[in-house]
């Protein structure tokens, strides 16, 4: 639940930091990224220790959450604002044009599923951990790259060029990230691996 619960809050976390765009030397990337990978370590830790089934429908949940979390951002902007409230402000910041939030949930989807797919067929084949958290860097290239990529063309315009360039510069951030999150993982992993709390409690209790 614990593990759970920081999911959730990353991912929506993600969703409103995505309104800034911070400038790193030449690289500009959505702030997002301070939040969106912790996302991959909490899937990956359920992964390991409560199995695929977990996985799977924690990514479903959160698909869930963030479409009712989007309907009730926009009914919150569409309400009339009092005098004193910064009505601009306020929708300028949390409100999302559609082409982002489809290129988000497109990206999420495809990049989440894919790593739960991943990480548990390449558990199935080796044995470090570290082989199986790699994933994470192969699913932030499917999100990223769809993310850019939609957004680019249906919302900023920018052409083909732009988009890679900033495919590129955003995804060696996000290498960065899943390299970091890596001695997270062994370490709320140590107790081994499991296939339901259940499991898990008796694995734990054995150390």
């Amino acid at each position: 639940m614990i593990v759970s619960v920081f999911f959730i809050a990353a991912l929506i976390t993600s969703n409103i930091l995505a309104a800034k765009v911070i400038q790193i030397g030449f690289i500009e990337i959505p702030a997002a990224v301070i939040a969106y990978p912790i996302t991959f370590l909490c899937i990956d830790i359920i992964s390991e220790l409560w199995g695929k089934k977990e996985a799977q429908f924690l990514v479903r949940v959160g698909l869930v959450v963030q479409v009712v979390t989007l309907i009730l951002i926009y009914i919150a902007i569409a309400l009339p604002p009092a005098p004193y409230t910064n009505q601009e402000a306020f929708a300028g910041t949390l409100g999302t044009q559609w082409g982002i939030v489809l290129a988000s949930l497109l990206a999420y989807l495809a990049s989440q599923s894919f790593d739960v797919f991943a990480f548990h067929k390449i558990r199935e084949r080796f044995k470090p951990k570290w082989a199986r958290n790699s994933t994470t860097i192969v699913s932030q290239l499917i999100d990223t790259t769809i993310f850019i990529t939609i957004a680019g063309l249906l919302v900023w315009g920018i052409p083909l060029q732009t988009i890679l360039v900033m495919i590129a510069c955003q995804y060696a951030v996000k290498v960065l990230f899943a390299l970091a999150d890596t001695p997270f993982f062994y370490f709320f992993t140590r107790h081994g691996q499991a296939e339901s709390p259940e499991e898990y409690e008796r694995m734990k209790g054995s150390q």
